[in-house]
């Protein structure tokens, strides 16, 4: 029998990689002080196993060692807190990389400040060259009233200049500006935007939502290799802050197609979920990007899951700092207005109705009451339009993009409809000092109503809206679970009732952030047989006094068991 040994033994060698002993080898053993897994039958760990990108261990230290003895690599985190890989529901790629690059006004504490940063740059930039930046919000400032274009003239008499607000959805130009592009008391609103005038009729220098084209199209635009760099730059920037995937909330066909090559050529390593423009005002939908895609369909799973193209991102409305949110009852701070309306339900219906039949994801921007309502009504006839039969899957999951100001009668028909609230919690503590202006106190009870949407049964996605906000993971977790002011000013305008336990707002960053873009059973949770996508913080967000969220740091991140950011 003794000769036949070493044939046993190699038989068993082709037995292994199916027995136990084999169960035990793997790529990566992650030993940490915290493991928190997002995965109700499991909440706590202390180590992890990889395999090929996924998790094939999740459990305690102890049981683990067996895996230690096969483990090709042992990583240590010991006072470290390992979450599953956050996910932020809703950015804006290159906005994020140009805020790095460029002209940023983010932390502007007045008008005159504002003017004092102007001049700096003007005095730097050649005379007649176009001066654009971002991040301004006079909501903060003493008075807070919008900035001119004679206020811009004064810090840059030699520039075309402008300047967008923090929220995307109004700017301000100065009098060269406003000339190239022929603007002037005779030039009408178009539709679903306003020039802002004065009292003799002459344009102010603010443009609201689609007003802002008027004078953006003749800003020269970046070249392809700015635009790329500047998505490079805003992707390394998400992976260093603890993102391990991102949502982008609408671009142009061509972004869109440079971020997947991106991602292909490793050059974005974290996982993207892609969403290209509808229609704006006007134009007929077939000829937008989002056309395209219901022509050519989804592009899913690219380079192991790290990159998908499925949704559409339109706009119902406009941004409540601005007074662009459509209202259903005039703006109490300015009774002549109840916002502006950028769609029209004839217009956008058809491209809905084949979007549920293809299978793709409609995501709309809907911040007011009455946009909100539009939005949902637009959806509950697609719905109505398109059986089951004749969809290409069972559950659309259409989405409503900042949700912020709901009537209350509207509020269950998300849970209902099967909708996805998508929202960004940093909105409601910027807002909400001057949300009471705007809405006076009784629409303040359907504002930002996280905890009201979770109870109803709705699904809730968290994201940032980078570069309206920071796009920094630990100021949406503390906002949603704080629902205070970064220096911890909240009152009872605040209805701090409506903020998240933590462990729900894990979910909406984790589990149901994937979700939203079909991807639940692949990550969203430490769970064997998921991604091993991990955010590693020196501090266990789960436990730690509020104040001190905003202290941690990112340590680590990790996707597909990669590591892509390490703090050393």
């Amino acid at each position: 029998m003794r000769p036949m040994f070493p044939l046993l033994r190699a038989l068993l060698g082709l037995l292994l990689p199916l027995g136990v002993s084999a169960a035990e080898k793997c790529d990566l053993l992650v030993l940490a002080g915290r493991i928190h897994t997002g995965d109700p039958a499991q909440p706590r760990a202390e180590a992890l196993a990889i395999r090929d990108g996924r998790l094939v261990f999740v459990g305690s230290r102890e049981a683990a060692a067996a895996w230690r003895k096969e483990a090709a690599r042992v990583l240590e985190l010991p006072e470290r807190t390992v979450l599953p890989g956050l996910n932020d529901a809703h950015m804006h790629l290159a906005g994020v990389g140009f805020r790095e690059l460029n002209f940023d006004l983010e932390g502007t504490t007045s008008l005159s400040h504002l003017q004092e940063r102007l001049r700096e740059r003007a005095g730097r930039t050649p005379a007649g060259k176009w001066i654009v930046g971002r991040g301004w919000i006079e909501s903060r400032w003493q008075p807070a009233v919008f900035p001119t274009a004679a206020d811009l003239d004064a810090a840059a008499p030699d520039h075309p200049v402008v300047l967008v607000r923090a929220d995307g959805h109004a700017l301000v130009a100065n009098t060269k500006a406003l000339a190239l592009a022929d603007i002037a008391a005779k030039t009408p609103n178009p539709t679903g935007g306003e020039i802002l005038r004065d009292a003799t009729g002459a344009p102010t220098g603010m443009l609201i939502d689609a007003a802002m084209g008027l004078v953006q199209r003749h800003v020269p635009g970046p070249t392809e290799a700015e635009v790329e760099e500047a998505l490079v730059v805003g992707a390394h920037r998400y992976g260093k802050l603890g993102w391990t995937g991102f949502q982008i909330a609408g671009h142009s066909w061509e972004e869109s197609e440079m971020v997947r090559r991106l991602v292909a050529a490793g050059r974005i390593r974290l996982r993207v979920y892609d969403a290209v423009s509808g229609p704006g005002a006007g134009e007929k939908w077939e000829d937008s990007p989002g056309g395209r895609l219901v022509r050519e369909g989804a592009v899913l799973g690219e380079t192991k899951g790290r990159y998908t193209r499925r949704a559409i991102k339109l706009y119902m409305d406009g941004a409540l700092g601005s007074r662009g949110a459509a209202l259903l009852e005039p703006y109490a701070d300015a009774p002549a207005s109840r916002g502006l309306v950028m769609q029209q339900e004839a217009a956008l219906l058809p491209l809905l109705i084949e979007a549920l039949k293809q299978g793709i994801q409609i995501e709309t921007h809907a911040i007011g009451d009455r946009g909100n309502r539009l939005v949902l009504d637009l959806y509950e006839k697609a719905f109505a339009a398109v059986p089951a039969a004749e969809r290409k899957v069972a559950e659309p999951r259409w989405r409503i993009e900042h949700a912020q100001v709901i009537s209350p009668a509207d509020l269950p028909r998300f849970a209902k409809l099967g909708v996805i609230a998508s929202m960004q919690p940093s909105h409601a503590i910027g807002d909400l000092f001057f949300a009471q202006a705007r809405l006076g106190p009784k629409r303040l009870a359907g504002a930002y109503a996280w905890q009201s949407l979770w109870k109803s049964g709705a699904v809730l996605a968290f994201g940032s809206d980078a570069p309206v906000e920071r796009g920094e993971p630990l100021i949406e977790f503390y906002a949603a679970v704080e629902r205070r002011s970064l220096d911890g000013f909240a009152n009872e305008f605040w209805h701090r009732e409506e903020r998240l336990t933590r462990e729900q707002a894990l979910a909406t960053f984790t589990e149901r952030a994937a979700y939203a873009a079909f991807e639940e059973g692949e990550r969203g949770r430490l769970k064997v047989g998921q991604w091993a996508d991990l955010s590693v913080f020196d501090a266990d967000l789960m436990q730690v006094e509020p104040a001190k969220i905003l202290q941690a740091k990112c340590v680590l991140t990790m996707v597909g068991g990669e590591i892509v950011h390490e703090l050393k």
